[in-house]
């Protein structure tokens, strides 16, 4: 396959390595201005659990192979901040370059602002379960082995791309989880995200992310309250219109009682040091932010009362 990755973020970073490895060709497109334009080659320093459920770690490298004029490929792969879904269509376009996008991030726009920001662009939603941060030419990362991908029967591609794209992450040992709504999915993981993210932040620095990670996970009584505001932000995401029964094994873990919850998550973490290290390296505060304020916004202007997560985030918000 010929596939194109948009920019040399982290995610997209990632998965380029992941399907080069899996013999196929990939380029990146990136801007010249990019901080990152220069970058010709990363040392690669993974926590591998897609046959370890424990995470097999080892060191390579990935040549970065820039665009060079192609127009046409079988599969674009885009992963970007929350909030620059519409400059992936336009930076398309600019250059004349076809194909079906595979949208891999956060967003919380609905499905007929989605179709409009991607210009009429054939797609699909997916949101990877890896992650990592870039600094210089190192990428520290880790993934999973599973990718949250959209129902074939939502998804704006053709049947047989929609095999292309199922092929490519068997090429790559990564299994295929399908949500009753991917758009909905995608809303309900930045909820859980946003209360996660602000009660770390209100106890922390929000800009140190690790920190602040590390001193929430470390903490029965903190889980606790993220626990109380996940709870809270699911009943955001549900005023717009979603079931939270078709998400029922995604809430599982926050219905229990908080004195039995907060510490099952907490030996969770110590044990898991994939997830502990998915926490740890996200390297992107202002798209944190990004979750939070809009998580915020949406249950305020719906008048849902959720107090732990409002406290948690407006004491950041004085801070910023």
């Amino acid at each position: 396959m010929n596939i194109l990755i948009i920019g040399l973020g982290t995610i997209g970073a990632i998965h380029g390595y992941l399907f080069s490895k899996a013999s196929h060709n990939v380029d990146h497109l990136i801007r010249d201005n990019s901080i990152k334009a220069d970058i010709k080659n990363l040392e690669i320093d993974m926590l591998d659990g897609r046959l370890d459920p424990k995470g097999a770690p080892y060191t390579d490298k990935y040549a970065i192979r820039r665009w060079e004029g192609e127009t046409e490929y079988d599969l674009i792969f885009a992963s970007v901040p929350c909030g620059a879904i519409k400059g992936v269509a336009d930076e398309l376009d600019k250059h004349g370059i076809n194909g079906p996008v595979l949208l891999a991030c956060g967003t919380w726009s609905d499905r007929a602002s989605l179709e409009g920001e991607l210009c009429g662009r054939r797609y699909i939603l997916g949101y990877p379960v890896a992650g990592g941060s870039i600094t210089g030419g190192r990428l520290s990362c880790c993934v999973l082995d599973h990718f949250m991908l959209e129902r074939p029967e939502r998804a704006h591609l053709d049947p047989e791309e929609y095999e292309v794209v199922e092929g490519l992450f068997a090429d790559c040992k990564i299994k295929l989880e399908r949500p009753h709504d991917m758009v909905e999915w995608i809303w309900l993981h930045m909820a859980i995200n946003a209360a996660v993210i602000s009660v770390a932040g209100e106890h922390g620095d929000i800009t140190d992310t690790s920190a602040s990670a590390e001193k929430l996970m470390g903490s029965t009584r903190l889980l606790g309250e993220a626990v109380q505001a996940i709870r809270e932000t699911a009943r955001i995401v549900e005023s717009r219109g979603v079931n939270l029964h078709d998400y029922r094994d995604e809430l599982l873990a926050y219905r229990l009682p908080v004195p039995i919850s907060a510490p099952i998550m907490r030996h969770m973490f110590a044990s898991n040091v994939l997830t502990r290290r998915i926490m740890t390296l996200h390297d992107n505060p202002d798209d944190l932010l990004f979750v939070c304020r809009s998580v915020y916004d949406c249950g305020k202007a719906n008048g849902v009362q959720a107090p732990t997560f409002y406290s948690a985030w407006e004491s950041i918000a004085l801070r910023l």
